[in-house]
């Protein structure tokens, strides 16, 4: 298919750009490039907003676009508790106005990157995908107003999608070249790393969370897995298939100090830390059920050891010590 991939320039939408041309699909990159790199990019990009009616609109008819993943969001959870409004416009406003002109031109198929933080507080573990909805930040709540906006959508007849719930997406491709580099960066693994290469102390966001060491639990999924079930997501619609909603992850938590401690195995390197507040709007405890994932994607995580999304991720580090640049 020709699929535009918006934010397939970031981090994961990068790696899953990549994998849908291996798969022999024909991709066309759009992104801002605030917060992804022209060299991630691969190599059809257009730099742009994907809320821009008109480029998308000549986007869609001069390539011929017959599917879009949606990759492109802000997404981190502090800063949505700080500036809400920001939030609002990027993750729900804007991916509106995307919708608007895909209904308008007949592009019926639709992959969207969503996240588990739609869940909130968890009431059960593992969290399978008839959890309650009920965020406790304003990213959350923005991805799961957007999921039920394309519920809508969809039996309103012209739009089929499928949401994918990401757990906590972390390493890199195994051939270094893709990874997570942000600036500045707030994801765990990666600044462990950096504190691995001797940057500051790792800050550990809460260490009274009710977990076993009492610090959060996360379940990591790697970036390499996420962008194989965008493939098979994406070949779902095209066969036809119902739209739905899977989580992704590997269905096992790993703590903070857990992440440090294999992280030091994995470098060989010291990591110092140093204790913090908790991060506003993070609940203590996000572990997956991928089992609808697995069933009916015929999804299977790969990389699903920790010690192998570390490594991977450390390669990346050693091979890009500045990220792109």
């Amino acid at each position: 298919m020709k699929v535009l991939v918006t934010g397939g320039a970031g981090y994961i939408g990068s790696v899953v750009a990549r994998r849908l041309r291996q798969e022999g699909h024909t991709t066309l990159v759009l992104d801002d490039l605030s917060e992804g790199h022209r060299a991630a990019a691969g190599p059809d990009l257009v730099v742009g907003d994907f809320a821009d009616r008109a480029l998308v609109e000549r986007l869609v008819r001069e390539r011929g676009i017959e599917a879009v993943v949606h990759m492109a969001a802000s997404c981190l959870v502090g800063e949505s508790v700080e500036k809400p409004i920001l939030y609002y416009r990027n993750n729900l406003e804007k991916s509106l106005a995307l919708l608007d002109v895909l209904i308008d031109h007949g592009v019926g198929c639709f992959v969207l990157s969503s996240t588990a933080a739609v869940y909130g507080e968890p009431v059960a573990i593992p969290i399978d995908e008839d959890h309650p909805t009920r965020p406790t930040n304003p990213y959350g709540e923005t991805k799961l107003a957007l999921e039920r906006a394309l519920l809508w959508l969809q039996a309103a007849g012209g739009l089929q999608f499928v949401a994918l719930r990401y757990f906590n997406a972390a390493g890199a491709t195994r051939d270094g070249a893709l990874g997570e580099f942000h600036d500045p960066e707030t994801h765990l693994i990666p600044r462990v790393l950096a504190a691995a290469a001797g940057d500051d102390p790792v800050p550990i966001l809460g260490t009274n969370y009710e977990t076993h060491d009492g610090t959060a639990v996360r379940d990591y999924i790697h970036v390499e897995d996420l962008a194989d079930a965008h493939v098979r997501a994406l070949a779902r619609l095209q066969a036809g298939g119902a739209s739905a909603i899977f989580n992704l992850g590997n269905g096992a938590g790993y703590s903070v100090r857990q992440v440090i401690d294999t992280a030091r195995r994995v470098t060989g390197r010291a990591i110092p830390v140093r204790d913090s507040a908790r991060r506003p709007g993070d609940p203590a405890t996000l572990v997956a059920s991928s089992a609808r994932a697995r069933r009916d994607l015929g999804w299977q995580p790969v990389h699903d050891a920790l010690e192998i999304i570390i490594e991977s991720a450390w390669r990346f580090r050693i091979a890009h010590p500045h990220g792109y640049a």
